[in-house]
């Protein structure tokens, strides 16, 4: 038998065992026609990545390189705001590049680089097999392909652009030294602060050149790379600053870990601040903060990343009204700048900050904020900062917790409503808490039974700390989330009590989010600054131009809950309410006043049907960046959010609304929740202005609460409250107390009156030490600011039990109460 012959055979005797076999074995194609199968994909693949290789050119990279402006637009479309993004970027030499920070890079960027040819397969595996197992979306580039991305495509994230760039970037780094490639990466990445490269960077964060880099320096601009802005810890949340100190680590272990340095010299290595941003030209005046709330908007949201951002081209129309923006800045200047004077005071009237968001409630769309008198300044946006507490604005949040929780009250079991009654005494212990807290009331002042309407107004510490608990603190908190509270600020702790008492530290536009879902009945919208984006001068190659999102609202609340919460704090805003300062507005309106432990900061937040607005006020070292107490501003010895805040709110809410239609505030409360004396729904009429022209007789606030509506006392006339003063509001149902009254007379400056029982100065608490419940003392200080003599007000005798401090000339500054920190 022949050998062809004996094939032949094989062959046969295969074919007929194959026929042999069931029809659904012979479907199943056999170990042969696989292998053959896999070889001839391999071998197309293998030959079409060759001819492509072949034919895939080397981009111009000047034609991608060019940057352009970014033009920032008033909500008309055609007003303009800025221009900025002109790149801020001054190539160097590898030699000039200290070998700690490219060493660096590397172990932040890419370890591998000096072994790979361009492209790291195995990291490309393990990103992608990280993301799909739940570890975050994390990328596979080598440095390499980033550079091939900056320098010669775009950032946009298609497959094709995808492919090209593994194209080039092999062929790089066949074409070039690898220093070549390195200096080529560190000219053309985005650290943030506007600074393209290393030499910018270097500049930008430290002041310094980039031949002058240390290594821990360098350390900190390698882990910028992985989130430019968001890594900056000048400006960044707590939590991403924790994040950028980890990537910092992560950076340095990697040096130890290719050999770069030793554990010793890793061990010894300290974190080197940053020095504080320097602003951008052309960002003068209300200029710098506007874009700041644009370009977060678009960052945050992922609709454009911060390079592509910063690189320029675009064409942004924000929702910015250019008239109330100016309002606002008006209002701060004519309510509270005007009233400071740094060379009298220049231990108290200095580094006076104010932090401002008007948010329209129907839509989620930003008006105004105030983030600083100039960014050329102060380049530091106060509209956007998660750093200060937020007081007794937090309490209608606690009121809406209980509303909605159909859980019953500590007092009787149950269900809580706005008539619910409450144990006011100072101090009392909250029951059933998880931490133990007693805090005090305003001027340590006892009220007895009273509702939480009436604890609202007045802004009781004790009851809202029972009443936030009952509703349970994690209800709260998770109302505070629907509302617009970010769930990752610092103070929004259900497992510690003080949480209800405003702990939580959102910004000024977080807040004016927050009223407005309210004044929009229980409807919530994110807050929004962006209209409209569009490139500047598009052309081949270019990005393409991301949509915007759909702005659609959320329940966060009934309709019945929130009006419930809206009709009580319209009592806020009356002659016996801590925002009586907002009377002045003479249109329906809503509110809260907020103050912080030791004085911190003070806040007022409020609405119309049409618009909320948030001011907060505080004070801030420019050097250290340590809060410093608001005691002793203007002349005052305390500042508290039915003060300066109250007026500012007063004073922009009545620019922007002058001329517009007064509307009533339409509401329909849960049953059990209406103002006693009346029932179902409500539609509110207009609010009067108190007189103040001529002699009069007009009703008084209360006395001194949780915040009180008093007027600012000032330094040198600061009376001392007695040891435990009781208030009788409420104390009987059904019956209330009647207002005092103060009576206008002819003005005359205020004389200083010394305090008839001088105590100490309260020591301020570490804002991270546990909540105290030591009674706080009224604090004495100096003598009053001279200022235009205003009609005065007369002392009024107090209701019995109380005290009530003696007024000025001022509108409200005694206005809330002091919140304990975290615990």
């Amino acid at each position: 038998m022949t050998l062809s012959t004996g094939r032949r055979a094989r062959r046969a005797a295969r074919r007929e065992a194959r026929r042999a076999l069931p029809l659904r074995r012979r479907l199943l194609p056999t170990w042969r026609i696989c292998l053959g199968t896999v070889l001839g994909i391999l071998l197309i693949a293998v030959g079409a990545f060759a001819v492509l290789y072949v034919i895939v050119p080397l981009p111009d990279p000047n034609a991608q390189a060019v940057a352009q402006s970014n033009v920032y637009l008033y909500a008309d479309g055609v007003t303009e705001i800025a221009r900025t993004g002109a790149v801020n970027r001054t190539d160097v030499d590898i030699e000039r590049i200290p070998v700690s920070t490219r060493q660096a890079v590397v172990s932040a960027e890419d370890r591998t680089f000096y072994q790979n040819r361009g492209i790291d397969l195995k990291g490309m595996v393990r990103a992608g097999w990280n993301t799909l197992t739940g570890q975050g979306m994390q990328g596979g580039s080598t440095i390499t392909q980033q550079y091939v991305k900056n320098y010669y495509l775009t950032q946009s994230r298609t497959i094709e652009r995808k492919g090209r760039e593994l194209l080039i970037a092999l062929k790089v780094d066949q074409q070039r030294d690898k220093n070549e490639i390195l200096a080529g990466y560190l000219n053309t990445s985005y650290f943030g602060r506007g600074a393209y490269g290393i030499q910018s960077a270097a500049r930008a964060y430290y002041g310094i050149d980039v031949s002058e880099l240390t290594l821990p320096q360098s350390a900190y601009l390698a882990a910028l790379l992985q989130a430019p802005s968001a890594y900056d810890v000048k400006t960044a949340t707590p939590a991403n600053r924790e994040r950028a100190l980890a990537r910092w680590q992560y950076t340095l272990d990697g040096m130890v870990q290719l050999g770069f340095i030793s554990a010793t010299e890793r061990a010894d290595t300290a974190f080197p601040a940053p020095i504080d941003p320097q602003p951008a030209t052309g960002l003068a005046g209300q200029a710098g903060y506007l874009v700041g709330v644009a370009d977060d908007y678009l960052v945050t949201n992922r609709i454009l990343d911060s390079a592509t951002l910063k690189a320029g081209g675009w064409r942004i129309t924000t929702t910015f009204d250019q008239d109330k923006q100016d309002a606002f800045a008006r209002a701060v200047h004519d309510e509270l700048t005007d009233e400071l004077d740094p060379a009298a005071r220049p231990a108290t009237d200095t580094d006076v900050r104010v932090a401002g968001a008007s948010v329209e409630p129907a839509t989620g769309r930003v008006l105004a904020v105030y983030g600083g008198p100039d960014y050329a300044r102060q380049p530091y946006n106060d509209a956007l900062r998660q750093d200060n507490q937020i007081g007794s604005t937090f309490k209608p949040i606690d009121l809406a917790a209980g509303l909605s929780s159909h859980r019953g009250s500590s007092s009787d079991g149950l269900p809580i409503s706005t008539e619910t009654r409450y144990d006011g005494t100072s101090e009392r212990p909250v029951t059933d808490a998880p931490t133990p807290y007693a805090p005090p009331n305003e001027d340590d002042i006892d009220y007895g039974s009273i509702t939480l309407r009436q604890a609202m107004a007045k802004s009781v510490n004790s009851v809202y700390a029972q009443e936030g608990v009952d509703a349970g603190l994690a209800h709260v908190r998770e109302t505070a989330v629907r509302l617009g509270i970010p769930a990752d600020v610092p103070g929004l702790d259900p497992a510690n009590t003080s949480m209800t008492l405003g702990t939580a530290t959102p910004s000024a536009l977080d807040l004016a989010g927050v009223y407005a879902a309210l004044a929009n009945h229980g409807e919530a919208h994110r807050p929004w600054s962006v209209a409209g984006l569009e490139r500047v001068n598009p052309g081949p190659g270019q990005l393409d131009v991301p949509d915007l999102p759909e702005q659609s609202g959320t329940t966060a609340l009934d309709r019945g809950t929130a009006d419930a919460v809206t009709d009580v704090l319209r009592d806020v805003i009356g002659p016996r309410g801590t925002g009586a300062a907002a009377l002045d507005l003479g249109r329906p309106a809503a509110g809260k006043t907020g103050t912080t432990d030791a004085n911190l900061s003070a806040w007022f937040a409020g609405y119309t049907p049409e618009l909320a607005t948030t001011v907060g006020l505080f004070r801030e070292n420019p050097k250290t960046h340590a809060k410093e107490p608001l005691a002793g501003t203007a002349g005052y010895a305390r500042i508290n959010g039915g003060a300066f805040p109250t007026r500012i709110w007063t004073s922009y809410m009545g620019d922007v609304l002058d001329g517009t239609v007064v509307r009533p505030f339409d509401l329909q409360p849960t049953e059990g929740n209406s103002r006693p004396g009346t029932a179902g729904p409500s539609t509110t009429p207009t609010t009067t202005a108190p007189a103040s022209a001529s002699p009069s007789t007009v009703p008084a606030p209360s006395p001194p609460a949780g915040g009180t509506g008093g007027a600012p006392i000032p330094a040198a006339a600061a009376p001392t409250a007695p040891r435990r003063p009781t208030a009788t509001t409420g104390a009987v149902p059904g019956t209330t107390v009647p207002d005092p009254v103060i009576t206008i007379v002819t003005p005359e400056p205020p004389t200083p009156v010394p305090p008839t029982q001088p105590q100490p100065t309260q020591s301020q608490p570490s804002p991270t030490a546990r909540p105290s419940t030591t009674r706080p003392t009224t604090e004495p200080g100096t003598t009053s600011p001279t200022r235009t003599p205003e009609p005065t007000r007369s002392p009024a005798p107090p209701p019995t039990g109380a005290t009530k401090p003696p007024s000025t000339s001022r509108p409200p500054a005694t206005a809330d109460p002091a919140t304990p920190p975290p615990a």
